[in-house]
């Protein structure tokens, strides 16, 4: 049967393949519309009791679960008499409805904005053009008066508004300005206040040889903007008057590259040109903070800085001043919340290039934070190495910054302390403290980076302990952060998020099973052209793994699978499959300890699945000693990314195999 799709960027509605599911009335149309609103998340009845009446009748409750009986109709006919729903379910207080993310246009249209985002800027235009494909109305058509769906309604208007004006603006700087000017036109008709329409518009006129247009444009926008708004138009339309009528070269088309990270790197790349050839120490440390920049928008733009950072560090220690060779490799402050290095070969010459500038670094008051930024890069780059020098570094360059007071310096230490924190198992309240100070830090401060990487760090803390209501608040408020100061990379985790979550309150039937692997997939595609390696090598296939595992169903490992450095977890599934026991009991023989990263509980359960499966006692009673912290977790679930159940589940397993 054809998956049912939601549609609220426009009335609401629901209908699987072409054609519309039946919802008899308003307030049926109001309980789907709320829920979708949830992003699956559980509403309780109370809530929606609340938001469906402003008085509500005796009964409320009742009719609530009336609507909700007559949607599950609606949505699964097919649906055998007294079978639990999988579409629109029941779920503590409330109701959720687990729609998958492309099946709802709001969320289609989310996901391509910010894909459009990651693409090159030739690409950009047409996907922001499908995305804007999917408004068929104003959003949540119908419930504009009501509470719970405003600041919705407000949040989706302005991404379409903004999305507009993104893809308006690549055209022009593509050299297609002709292209961007009826869109515009049509777009100002209706939302005359958007200056920054105005001034597109007006530049791509002129980029089309239309100067008097461009002119009239902006006098027609004063106008506007005076006569309903009763302002004047700001600096920025005030600027580009002023350059049309002195002919500005500057406001010809660009010869540099029109895609954002791509303008950045040029930037970057002409600052260290200038700093080798004029040996200005200034120039080069702010091509680092470039880099910094660069390194936020993800895929070629985090690549770029990657390859470009050693570079820069080289360039300052060939000066020999140790204390601007400190500032240039701590100036690169880019929050991380993955466990594993992208380029552990970089990585490793990062760390020696930080600890041959501490061994150089003077002593004293005056290098205390030079210092401290050092020791914070070598426990971050030494991420995933098992090694007494990463949690000793961090540990220092945290008490540095606590005695200096700098709110900076102690986030950047912080992230240090949390990349050297998973050692061994069962460390997650340990992580979700370091990421509620990170929240904190981050709110007081203005850190927005470092605010998003503590709401990351609890979301993966709080899914450990398998507190999804909390993992969801953390979801929600790091979405919100990223949407507001475009962290397009932050989608990525709440994506896999969504995906672990739906794996592990996922039951055993082969449906539920099917929809948590196509939520995997799903996930899994957004890693494409991310720029991190280190992150989506392997994932996928140790994900399904994970949820075969978790569901008590034999082990399937496609060897021919791409399962990076998880390969040695993978092969002796694949050889105990093919009948080869023996090599698979000395393959099992030979892994070493997991790496000491955020998925050492899910790679101590795969070790212990193989070692039940070949009656392995040593193996058995090396990986229960493993696990054991971490009683009461899911395991893998500590990573915000898969799940390979719970971790007493596994335990116990062992137990009785080791008793029998």
């Amino acid at each position: 049967m054809e998956a049912v799709t939601f549609g609220v960027l426009g009335a609401v509605t629901a209908r699987r393949g072409s054609h519309a599911l039946a919802l008899k009335g308003p307030r049926h149309h109001a309980v789907l519309a709320r829920l979708i609103l949830a992003r699956r998340r559980v509403v309780p009845v109370a809530r929606l009791v609340e938001d469906l009446w402003d008085a509500p009748p005796p009964r409320a409750v009742g009719a609530v679960r009336t609507f909700v009986g007559d949607l599950r109709r609606a949505l699964e006919p097919d649906r055998p008499p007294r079978a639990p729903a999988r579409l629109l379910v029941t779920e503590g207080p409330g109701y959720a409805l687990r729609a998958a993310p492309d099946t709802v246009d709001a969320w289609r249209f989310e996901a391509a904005v910010a894909e459009a985002d990651r693409l090159p800027a030739a690409q950009a235009p047409e996907r922001l053009r499908a995305a804007l494909g999917e408004w068929r109305g104003p959003a949540y058509a119908g419930f504009g008066a009501a509470d719970w769906a405003r600041g919705e309604r407000s949040r989706l208007t302005e991404l379409r508004l903004r999305a507009v004006e993104r893809r308006a603006e690549l055209l022009v700087e593509l050299g297609r300005a002709a292209e961007a000017v009826p869109d515009l036109d049509a777009h100002l008709t209706e939302h005359p206040w958007r200056e920054e329409s105005w001034r597109l518009l007006a530049l791509a006129l002129y980029r089309t040889g239309r100067q008097a247009d461009a002119l009239a444009v902006l006098r027609r926008a004063r106008v506007l903007l005076a006569g309903r708004l009763g302002i004047d138009p700001g600096p920025r339309l005030r600027r580009l008057e002023a350059g049309i009528l002195a002919q500005d070269p500057d406001l010809d088309p660009p010869g540099e590259p029109a895609d954002p990270a791509a303008r950045l790197w040029a930037r970057a790349t002409e600052a260290y040109d200038r700093t080798v050839a004029a040996g200005s120490r200034a120039r080069l440390e702010s091509t680092v903070g470039l880099l910094r920049s660069l390194a936020v928008t993800g895929g070629g733009g985090l690549e770029a800085a990657r390859e470009y950072r050693m570079t820069a560090v080289q360039a300052a220690e060939e000066t020999g001043d140790a204390e601007l060779t400190a500032r240039v490799i701590g100036a690169y402050d880019v929050p991380a919340n993955w466990t594993r290095s992208d380029d552990p070969v970089l990585a490793r010459r990062l760390v020696d290039a930080a600890e041959r500038t501490l061994g150089a670094l003077p002593e004293g008051p005056a290098t205390e934070a030079a210092r401290c930024r050092l020791l914070a890069t070598v426990a971050l780059e030494s991420r995933g190495v098992r090694s007494p020098r990463g949690p000793r570094a961090a540990a220092e360059a945290e008490g540095i910054a606590r005695r200096l007071d700098d709110p900076a310096l102690l986030a950047f230490a912080l992230n240090g302390v949390f990349m050297q924190s998973c050692t061994r198992a069962g460390l997650a309240p340990r992580r979700d403290t370091i990421g509620a100070e990170l929240v904190a830090l981050g709110a007081r401060h203005g850190l927005v980076n470092y605010e998003v990487l503590g709401h990351l760090i609890r979301l993966q803390a709080r899914s450990a302990r398998a507190d999804f209501t909390s993992a969801d608040e953390h979801a929600t408020a790091v979405d919100r952060l990223a949407e507001r100061h475009e962290r397009p990379l932050v989608a990525v985790f709440t994506a896999w998020y969504l995906a672990l979550r739906r794996a592990a309150t996922a039951g055993p039937s082969a449906g539920s099973h099917d929809s948590a692997e196509a939520a995997y997939r799903s996930a899994a595609a957004r890693l494409d052209g991310a720029g991190m390696p280190g992150l989506e090598r392997g994932l996928l296939p140790l994900a399904l793994l994970g949820l075969r595992l978790a569901h008590g169903r034999p082990a399937e490992v496609d060897p021919g699978a791409d399962w990076g450095p998880y390969r040695p977890w993978a092969e002796p599934f694949a050889l105990l499959a093919e009948g080869r026991g023996t090599e698979a009991r000395n393959a099992l023989r030979a892994l070493a300890e997991p790496p000491p990263d955020l998925l050492y509980e899910a790679l101590c359960c795969a070790e212990a699945a193989l070692a039940l499966a070949l009656d392995d006692r040593p193996a058995l009673r090396r990986t229960h000693d493993r696990l054991l912290p971490a009683s009461g977790e899911l395991a893998g679930a500590g990573s915000g990314l898969l799940t390979f159940g719970p971790v007493d589940g596994w335990l116990g397993a062992i137990r009785r195999a080791l008793e029998a």
